[in-house]
């Protein structure tokens, strides 16, 4: 049948919009191919390899100006905390793409706004007291380094003009640098995407130094990435040799499935009990309690974990009930470095995850793990700040209701055994989170003179006033306060969106088992080795079309799927991960397409996947291709 001329002009329209839209993502790939390979120019005149790590601040700096960057102590700092030990390649893509080099135009204006006369220059008294007293400050060293040299300094004025123009092309120069060598050097390039060997690249540049600009380049404050290898990369498709494809469609009615179903003698079961919490930090990595399990007897046990639900606040959103969770269980042996991963929390009811079987006598280690998901960074608009105090009509400091109501929650997620009450072992792991120290003996027999306690823990009203007490030592400036509120999760309207607390339920039909948390940290390398192991033991595994040392492993419990790559090989490989064709679907990674690099003769997890709307259905399709 003959089409209409208005059909015609609609399908000219439809494929007029379709090839802008291929015309965009072909440019969109071209500027990331040419950012990736900036990325790799600059770090590989640092290291040998990609897969080396950055191991201190020092590195950090080094490399980031050799990407054209020039870091001021704050901006490492902010990447490069307390708890970092080590960054990668990765991480030092998604730094790179946060700091964008300073333009000249910025530049210009930022000292045109001293220079109100606007002669081009700024006297040396001037510079001195400016960058020494405002800002990030810098010693009289640093700012000395920068009026004594010749080209841009006369008469105790500095050509800022000048500078700027040498400021900008040792930057591009760093960069040249980089990219000249790593085209020169034929191994380096073809290294590019970790397809050769491993070889040491000999006579390799130092590093060009850059004038220092730390108070006139602006710092936006945005999430770090995490360590180690569980950052998504920024690296574009490549050509590929090998491929693996896994899908699995989930109902919308089979999300939350029903396979854990608890005896009915529970109730004559013995039973212990523990809370704890997932906390969030500025880099995305995610700290929660671990556990020591003692089970005096070989028993049938049934262990559960779940969030944990706190008062209902009409107006408040309740994020973390959606947080998922699971409890790896881990069999000491001879020593804590020698665990075993002996089961999993891998069946749901609802929110709840849990495991049912029986066990040995011994001691165990149970470790909380959340996939990132959806306990991950968000930025929520906020209206306003909440009030946390406000002064009574006799001109005495006092707290609002809502902070009263923040700190009940707070209260109720720290006391772990839930006896409504504060140890001095719970109260210091509060301490260790919110201030980074612990409370001793001495220190907690002086809180015993000042505030309410029972049986030597404190109780609620104490905890109450322990907080008031900070604020009257600040003369109501809630500074302090909210430093405690937002290291445990909560933003400035008083909402807990970057925690989640949670409760571990142990039940044993021959003896009483015994829950103690030890420590509140990061996921460990013992906690990366189990999830590996469970989706290996419990998941179904493709090898890569022509390329058997490569295998995927796929598994789904309940509302969540994880991937795991194996590399049988003696070369590191880089696979490309594609999930442009899941629907209703969200990876802990945050992007549909990326890459990761998976070191020789190891297993890695690629991704965590989760439905981002449970009452549909959603299919899960993932590529992983090996790059070439």
């Amino acid at each position: 049948m003959a089409s209409s001329p208005g059909s015609n002009a609609a399908l000219a329209d439809q494929k007029g919009t379709h090839s802008e839209v291929s015309q965009a993502k072909k440019s969109q790939h071209a500027e990331e191919a040419i950012f990736y390979k900036n990325c790799r120019a600059a770090y590989l005149t640092v290291f040998k390899s990609s897969l080396e790590n950055i191991k201190s601040k020092e590195q950090l700096t080094l490399v980031l100006q050799q990407a054209g960057r020039n870091p001021s102590q704050k901006t490492i700092n902010k990447y490069w905390t307390s708890q970092t030990t080590a960054l990668n390649f990765d991480d030092f893509c998604t730094i790179l793409k946060e700091e964008t080099p300073a333009a000249k135009t910025e530049l210009l204006e930022a000292f045109g706004k001293i220079d109100t006369d606007n002669t081009g220059y700024i006297l040396h008294d001037e510079l001195h007291k400016l960058l020494t007293t405002e800002g990030e400050k810098m010693t009289l060293d640093e700012v000395n380094a920068i009026t004594k040299l010749p080209d841009f300094n006369c008469n105790g004025k500095l050509d800022y003009k000048k500078f700027c123009d040498l400021y900008m092309t040792t930057s591009e120069q760093c960069c040249r640098t980089a990219l000249e060598k790593l085209e020169a050097d034929d191994r380096l390039r073809h290294r590019q995407f970790g397809s050769e060997a491993e070889t040491s690249p000999e006579g390799l540049t130092l590093p060009v130094s850059k004038p220092s600009l730390k108070t006139l380049r602006k710092t936006d404050h945005k999430p770090a990435p995490t360590k180690g290898d569980s950052r998504t990369s920024s690296r574009p498709a490549q050509s590929c040799k090998a491929s693996s494809s896994s899908t699995i469609s989930v109902c919308a009615s089979s999300n939350r499935s029903t396979n854990l179903i608890e005896p009915s003698t529970m109730k004559e079961w013995q039973c212990a009990q523990s809370k704890g919490c997932f906390y969030l930090e500025e880099d995305g990595e995610i700290v929660s309690h671990k556990y020591r399990l003692h089970l005096p007897q070989r028993s049938t046990v049934c262990i559960t974990i779940k969030p944990l639900h706190l008062r209902q606040i009409e107006g408040k959103s309740c994020h973390w009930l959606s947080v998922d969770t699971v409890l790896y269980v881990l069999k000491e042996n001879e020593t804590q470095e020698n665990l075993q991963l002996v089961c999993f929390t891998d069946h749901q009811n609802k929110e709840m995850f849990g495991w049912k079987g029986e066990l040995p006598s011994g001691v165990y280690w149970l470790l909380p793990f959340t996939t990132g998901c959806r306990l991950k960074k968000v930025k929520t608009p906020i209206a306003g700040e909440a009030k946390l105090v406000y002064r009574d009509e006799d001109g005495e400091l006092a707290l609002t209701k809502e902070f009263r109501a923040a700190l009940l929650d707070i209260f109720e997620t720290i006391d772990l055994d839930g006896n409504g009450l504060l140890s001095l072992e719970e109260y210091n792991f509060f301490e260790l989170r919110t201030s980074g120290e612990t409370c001793d003996e001495e220190v907690w027999a002086i809180c015993k003179e000042n505030f309410d306690m029972k049986k030597n823990e404190l109780t609620r009203q104490g905890f109450m006033d322990l907080n008031l007490m900070e604020a009257n030592d600040r003369e109501g400036d809630p500074s302090d306060l909210w430093v405690t509120l937002l290291s445990l999760g909560y933003n400035k309207a008083l909402e807990m969106t970057e925690a989640c607390p949670f409760v571990i339920d142990i039940c044993a039909e021959k003896c009483k088992p015994r829950i103690k948390a030890i420590y509140l940290e990061a996921g460990s390398w013992q906690l990366n080795r189990a999830i590996c192991k469970s989706v290996v033991n419990k998941g179904d595994a493709k090898v890569m079309d022509g390329c058997e040392n490569i295998i995927v492993y796929t598994h789904r419990t309940g509302m969540r799927i994880t991937s795991v790559i194996e590399n049988k090989s003696d070369n590191k490989v880089i696979v490309h991960v594609n999930n442009e064709q899941s629907r209703n679907c969200q990876s802990n990674r945050g992007l549909a397409v990326f890459a990761v690099e998976v070191a020789p003769k190891s297993t890695m997890v690629s991704q965590h996947v989760m439905p981002l709307n449970e009452q549909e259905e959603w299919l899960y399709n993932c590529v992983h291709s090996l790059l070439r």
